[in-house]
Formats: C-alpha cells, sequence, structure tokens
C-alpha cells in the first residue's frame, strides 16, 4: 500500500460491517491507527477478535454518550484524534408516503432521522474540539446516491440522506480552516448489512438479501459494475488524507455513473 495515512488517527463510527468495515481496513492498511464505534454487540466482538489492537467501542451514535467515549477511546489510544468518518445509515425499502401508515409515519420519521442525521451530528459534536486541535484534520461522512436522486430509496430514505448532503455542505463552512468536511455518496453496494426501520417492521430485512443483487446493481450503472464496501473505502481514504488538502464541502461519487442511466450495448467488432 501506498501510506496514504500514515500517521493519521481515526475514529470510524459504524466500523462494525459493510461500507464502515471496509473503511476500517483500508485505511489500517494505508497506515492510520482506527478506532471505531459500534452499535451491534456481535460486530464488536469480531472487531476484537480479528483486529486485537483496534479499540472497539460498543453503543449507540445516536446518543452523546457513546460518541464521547468512542472519541475518548481514540484519544486515549492514540493520543489525539485527526480523522471522524460516519457510516451509520438505516433504510426504508423505498416506501413511498402513500405506503407508510399514518400512524407509523412520525416514528418512522423519527427513527429516520436519529439514525442517519442526528448520529453524524452527535459524532461531529463530540469529535469536532479534537480535530480543530490538530492541524489536517478531516471528516468524511457516508451520503448515498440518495443525497442526489430520487429512485434511491423511499421518501424518508432519500430525505434523510438529502440532510446528510446538508450537513457537509454547512460544516464545511462552518468548521474551515481548521477541519475540512466531504462525503461519499455510494450507490448500491455489495455484502452491506443495511437495514430497514424498525418502526416499520422492516429490522429483520437486509438490503443486500437478495441472490441476485450483483446483476441488479450492475443493471443500474453505466459502467455495468457492482460495487463492494471496498470499492467505496478508496474514496473515504483519499478524502481523510493531506492529498485532498485544497478540497472541503465536496461529494465523490462511487456508484458506475448511476446517475447517467443503465449502460447501453455496445458492439464491438
Amino acid at each position: 500500500m501506498s501510506g496514504w495515512l500514515a500517521g493519521k488517527r481515526a475514529l470510524v463510527v459504524g466500523g462494525g460491517s459493510g461500507i464502515g468495515r471496509a473503511v476500517v481496513d483500508a485505511f489500517r492498511a494505508e497506515g492510520a491507527q482506527v478506532a471505531v464505534l459500534e452499535r451491534d454487540r456481535g460486530k464488536c466482538a469480531t472487531l476484537r477478535d480479528q483486529l486485537p489492537d483496534v479499540p472497539v467501542v460498543e453503543g449507540d451514535a445516536t446518543t452523546r454518550e457513546a460518541n464521547d467515549r468512542g472519541v475518548a477511546a481514540a484519544v486515549d489510544a492514540f493520543g489525539g484524534l485527526d480523522t471522524l468518518v460516519n457510516c451509520v445509515g438505516v433504510f426504508d425499502f423505498y416506501k413511498g408516503i402513500t405506503e407508510i401508515d399514518g400512524d407509523d409515519l412520525s416514528d418512522a420519521f423519527d427513527e429516520m432521522f436519529r439514525t442517519n442525521v442526528l448520529s453524524h451530528l452527535q459524532s461531529v459534536k463530540a469529535a469536532v474540539s479534537e480535530l480543530a486541535s490538530q492541524g489536517g484534520a478531516s471528516i468524511v461522512l457516508a451520503e448515498s446516491t440518495s443525497s442526489f436522486y430520487p429512485g434511491r430509496g423511499g421518501v424518508l430514505y432519500v430525505s434523510s440522506k438529502f440532510a446528510v448532503r446538508g450537513l457537509v455542505t454547512t460544516l464545511a463552512y462552518e468548521l474551515a480552516p481548521h477541519v475540512r468536511v466531504n462525503g461519499v455518496a455510494p450507490g448500491g453496494t455489495l455484502n452491506t448489512d443495511l437495514r430497514g426501520l424498525k418502526s416499520l417492521s422492516q429490522n429483520d430485512i437486509r438490503l443486500d438479501a437478495k441472490t441476485d443483487r450483483a446483476c441488479e446493481l450492475a443493471g443500474r450503472t453505466r459502467l455495468n459494475v457492482a460495487l463492494s464496501g471496498e470499492d467505496h473505502a478508496w474514496s473515504f481514504v483519499f478524502l481523510a488524507s493531506d492529498r485532498s488538502r485544497g478540497i472541503t464541502g465536496s461529494t465523490t461519487h462511487p456508484d458506475g455513473g448511476a446517475s447517467m442511466g443503465a449502460p447501453k450495448h455496445v458492439q464491438t467488432s
């Protein structure tokens, strides 16, 4: 590896599976020291078993207390914090407003925005003082193609991801020049444990459960590729590195060109 993150000290929130776990592995491969905040007890146990040198904090990223413990664990272990990554999220399985029962709407909204938006704010609030005291600090938040386009989720998911896009913009403005803030907006992703809303009885459904998901994802993209968390992780590496020191308030789009439509068939001779 190139050592792009040599000397960096990072906290990855939601680092137990999917894109978050891929970010943990990529950051470590590039020379960073990494701590993890993860809600799921089983995922925490797996991380501790597989990566015994990684500080792992079990806790709910929507709460101040868990994020404070996550930041403290990273600072205690590494002597400081240079990078914050948040990959926490929940899905709504394309539920439109006409498909959500009126009695469920308020609870579903609260769950979606607490998970997808408040978790980012809590993480930033807990880490910002430590980050601002370092040189070249960065925050990278997980957005989605749904942060820009409809049809990549339901009404609650898409609106929550537009909100995360807004966080990237306004936090970049507020925290400059001491901290850079950027986003990564993946398209559909293989091998993710993204679940649905408990308030809509979707919490036991995995987005990645379909056996033909690779073909489905490739069929949506202009490049005809099905991307994994490992593919997306390198965008986080770049934005956390000093090679992106002039970039803030921006979003990368590792989505295979999904915004340009499905692939066309090209005849070759």
